[in-house]
C-alpha cells in the first residue's frame, strides 16, 4: 500500500493516475465477479470497484457497510459513478471491520435521534454541520474585525436574566443556581471595561416547546456595544447575517448542492425591510391572521411576516408591557420599546435585541410592576450606578440561522447532538 494517502476530494481533482485513499464504506454491492463500494471520507465520496481477478477480491468480499478501509488503484472517469470517477482497486486493506450497521432506509426520526452518534455520518447531516462551522467562524471573525472583544460569562448563575419558569435549576454546593439563559447581565457590566464585546456560548431554556425550531440548549452569539443606538445595532445584526450568507455561498457550494438548496440565499438583501410592531399587527390581520395589539407573536405570525416580505424582516417598537425590564423606551414613541426582532422566512425569530434602558429608576419601577425581586442580581444595576452610558445589544440563535440557510425541516439537524424536553441521549 502506498504510504502517502490523499483525500477523496484531492483524488477527484487529480482525475487520472494511481491513488491511495482511505475512509469508510458508505455503500457496498457484491456481485458474482465484482464488488462495488462507495468510499466516504470527510471531504467527498468516490466509487471503487474490485474485480474477481484482483488480489483484493477475497478481502473485498468481507467488507461491510461502515468498515474503515485503505485502498490503492487507478482512477478513471465513469459518468455512472456518484461523483463521476471510479477507482479500479489493486490493493485493499480492511482497517476496522464493522458490525452490521443499524441504520438503513425508512427509519423513524426518533430512532435516528437515538443513534445520533451514528446518524451523523449521513451526507446531509455532515453538510449542515460544515455549514454551521462556516457560520460560527464568520461570526467570530467578522465581530473581531469590527473591534469586538470576546468575553465569556459563567454558565452557572445565582439568578436568571430572562426570569420566568423557563430555567434549569440545580443545586450548587447547597445553594440554588440556574443554568444561564443569556450572557447579557455580564455583558452590560463588560461595557465600561471593554466597550465592544461578544460571546459565542451555550444558553439554556427550559421551555416545554416540542416544535421544530426549539432546543433546550442552543449556541448563542451575543453582542453588546457602548455608545450604540438601535439603528446601529440593527445594522450590525444585518451585516452578521449577510456576511454568513456570503461565506456559505463561497465556501460551501458542495454542501449546498448535497442539501439541494442555494437559490434562497442569493435573494436575501440588506438592509432588511423594517416595520414597527403596530404595522406588523395590521399587516397580519389584513392577511388572514387574528392577533390583537399587545399580544406577542408566535411562530406562525413570525414566519407569516417574513413570508409576506420574502426576506428577513426587522420588527421594532413592541409595547413596553410585553418587554423585559431592561429594554429601552422609545421617547419618540412613548409606550413602545427601542427593541427589535429579526424574522426569517420559514423559521421565524432568529435575532432579538434592543437599546438597553439606562434610567435606573425606570428599571426599578418596571421590576416592581412585574413583581420581580432582582435579589442576587442587584449587582447588574451597578452598570447603571457607576459610569452609565447608552448601549445596545442582541442575541442571535446560531442554530436557527443555520436552519434557515440549510432549509432544514428541524432545528435538531443544525446541531450535532440536540437537546429537547424529551431528549438527553446520546
Amino acid at each position: 500500500m502506498l504510504s502517502k494517502f490523499i483525500t477523496i476530494e484531492q483524488a477527484l481533482k487529480k482525475k487520472t493516475g494511481e491513488v491511495s485513499v482511505r475512509g469508510w464504506v458508505y455503500r457496498e454491492r457484491k456481485h458474482r465477479d465484482k464488488v462495488f463500494i462507495v468510499l466516504r471520507d470527510s471531504t467527498e465520496i468516490i466509487q471503487a470497484v474490485i474485480s474477481d481477478k484482483s488480489k483484493a477480491w477475497k478481502e473485498a468480499n468481507r467488507i461491510t457497510m461502515e468498515s474503515s478501509v485503505t485502498l490503492k488503484g487507478k482512477l478513471k472517469q465513469d459518468k455512472r459513478a456518484p461523483t463521476g470517477y471510479e477507482i479500479a482497486v489493486s490493493e485493499l486493506e480492511i482497517v476496522g471491520l464493522a458490525e452490521p450497521f443499524p441504520i438503513g432506509r425508512d427509519l423513524s426520526e426518533e430512532f435516528l435521534l437515538d443513534v445520533r452518534h451514528l446518524a451523523l455520518r449521513s451526507r446531509k447531516l455532515t453538510a449542515s454541520l460544515k455549514i454551521r462551522s462556516t457560520v460560527l467562524g464568520v461570526l467570530h471573525n467578522y465581530l473581531r474585525k469590527q473591534g469586538f472583544i470576546e468575553a465569556e460569562a459563567p454558565s452557572f448563575n445565582e439568578a436568571t436574566s430572562e426570569g420566568g419558569s423557563e430555567v434549569f435549576e440545580l443545586d450548587y454546593y447547597g445553594k440554588k443556581a440556574f443554568l444561564t439563559q443569556s450572557w447579557q447581565f455580564y455583558a452590560e457590566n463588560f461595557i465600561p471595561a471593554l466597550e465592544k464585546v461578544y460571546a459565542m456560548a451555550p444558553s439554556f431554556r427550559a421551555e416545554r416547546s416540542k416544535t421544530r425550531r426549539h432546543l433546550t440548549e442552543f449556541w448563542h452569539c451575543e453582542v453588546e456595544k457602548a455608545w450604540c443606538n438601535m439603528d446601529e445595532m440593527i445594522k450590525l445584526g444585518e451585516e452578521c447575517i449577510i456576511e454568513s450568507v456570503k461565506a456559505v455561498l463561497k465556501s460551501n457550494k458542495k454542501e449546498l448542492k448535497i442539501l439541494g438548496v442555494e437559490d434562497h440565499l442569493k435573494k436575501i438583501k440588506a438592509p432588511f425591510p423594517r416595520i414597527t410592531y403596530e404595522q406588523a399587527i395590521k399587516t397580519l390581520n389584513k392577511n388572514g391572521f387574528r392577533i390583537k395589539y399587545g399580544q406577542d407573536f408566535g411562530a406562525r405570525e413570525e414566519k407569516g411576516i417574513a413570508k409576506l416580505h420574502n426576506n428577513f424582516v426587522v420588527v421594532t417598537n413592541y409595547p413596553l408591557e410585553i418587554l423585559k425590564f431592561y429594554h429601552g423606551e422609545d421617547l419618540k414613541n412613548p409606550g413602545t420599546g427601542t427593541n427589535f426582532n429579526f424574522f426569517a422566512p420559514d423559521v421565524g425569530e432568529v435575532l432579538d435585541g434592543s437599546e438597553r434602558e439606562i434610567d435606573i429608576e425606570k428599571i426599578k419601577k418596571r421590576l416592581r410592576k412585574a413583581k420581580i425581586d432582582l435579589g442576587t442580581s442587584d449587582w447588574y444595576l451597578d452598570s447603571r450606578r457607576y459610569g452609565n452610558v447608552p448601549h445596545s445589544g442582541f442575541g442571535l440563535g446560531t442554530e436557527r440561522l443555520v436552519q434557515w440557510i440549510c432549509k432544514l425541516d428541524s432545528i435538531r439537524d443544525a446541531i450535532p447532538f440536540p437537546r429537547t424536553p424529551t431528549r438527553i441521549h446520546p
